[in-house]
This record gives structure tokens, sequence and C-alpha cells, in this order.
């Protein structure tokens, strides 16, 4: 079994946490939500000296997806072959179609429409660091956000649906409170107590934790 290995980078003005996964044997490993910032995700695949197989996207928002079109040219010129974006569902289409007007808003002039070469749907799995990941659909933060877990590993990487203490926006035209808690309370909170997972923004967790105390979905919500 490989050895994986994480770093995590605070991109774009929102401080979300794109993750680079890797296998430490082979220098094989993934980009989970590059919002942004591509330059210095650049500069931490080179430090650590890493060949990045796939860009992974688990919804469409601009701090998750901006920087993936530019990271998906730079890497495919590095690797010299192409490198593919994979997720999220089909129903965040218009979110990534969008990415570079909303970009425009927020000041960040990088940003750039991008089509994914493989859209993901529940029951698929995608291979991170030598680690068969399943997908999971958990709508409500967005209407086509999904999230990787490895149940064998007792980890996965939940984007903006479960986060420590809270859960993911739904002040969104196209957002669902209820959907959301639903994806919650039916798909993350049946895995183990000491399931640990990585969340787009904020500190890691674990689904004990949030059964527990999580005023939203917990034991006393």
């Amino acid at each position: 079994m490989s050895q994986l290995k994480l770093a995590v980078e605070q991109v774009t003005p929102f401080r979300q946490n794109c993750t680079i996964i890797w296998d430490d044997a082979t220098k094989h490993g993934v980009v989970i939500d590059p919002g942004g910032d591509v330059d210095r995700l650049l500069e931490t695949i080179t430090t650590f000296g890493l060949h990045i197989d796939q860009i992974l996207l688990t919804h469409g928002h601009i701090d998750h997806a901006g920087g993936a079109a530019r990271l998906r040219e730079e890497l495919s010129l590095r690797e010299g072959v192409p490198v593919p974006i994979w997720g999220p569902s089909e129903e965040d289409k218009f979110l990534l179609d969008g990415l570079q007007v909303t970009g425009e808003g927020y000041g960040m002039t990088d940003a750039r429409p991008v089509t994914p070469d493989r859209w993901l749907h529940e029951g698929d799995h995608v291979v991170i660091a030598g680690h068969k990941f399943e997908v999971l659909f958990c709508p409500g933060h967005t209407p086509g956000h999904i999230v990787f877990v490895d149940r064998h590993l007792g980890f996965g990487i939940f984007g903006d649906v479960l986060f420590r203490g809270s859960v993911g926006r739904t002040d969104f035209p196209y957002g669902d409170s209820e959907l959301l808690l639903t994806s919650i309370r039916e798909k993350l909170l049946p895995l183990d107590d000491s399931f640990v997972f990585l969340c787009g923004h904020g500190a890691r967790s674990t689904i004990g934790q949030e059964r527990k105390t999580n005023p939203f979905v917990g034991e006393q919500a």
C-alpha cells in the first residue's frame, strides 16, 4: 500500500484549502480544488518533486475551481501528457462556465471557465496516491457537489459540505439547506466516528466530533 502524503495550500482571498495528495514512493499524485494562486501551487509541486496525474474538483465555486484551467495547461506542459480534470457532477456546469465573470467580480482576474474531462457521479471511484476513493454525491451547497472518501483509510475530502462546527452555505439562488443537511446525514454521518476529513476552509475534523457537537447536524441540532 502506498504511503499517502499531503500538503494543504490556502488559496484565493477566501483562504480555500487546496489539497495536494501524493504517494511518497512514486511522487505521483493529484491536486484537489485549485481555486487560484496557481504559481504558488506549481512551486509546491516542484518543491516536493511531484508528478500530478489528475486535478479533482468537488464543486464549481470560484475559490475551488478558478485556477483549474490554467493549472491543467501548466501541468500538461510539464508532464508532456494531458493532465485531466475530473469532477464535479454536471449540475455545476453553469458555475464552471461562469468562472471568469465571477472572478472579475472578486478581482480574481486569472480565473477562466473550465470544462472537466469527466463528470463524476455517486458510486464512481478515483485513485488518489494509490488509494481508491469513492465518490459521494452531496448536493445542497451547490447542485453538483461531490466528496471523496476512502473508508479503509478513514479519510476524506469534503469540500464545502461539512465543516468543523458548521456546514456549507446555502444562501445562493441555487442553494438548498434541506438538501445539504440530508446529504450530510445520509452520506457522511454514517461514516465511522474516527473518520478524518479535510474541508474547503478551516481546520480538519472527525465525523465523531461533528456528530456530537455540530450545531447544525449533531446530536443537539
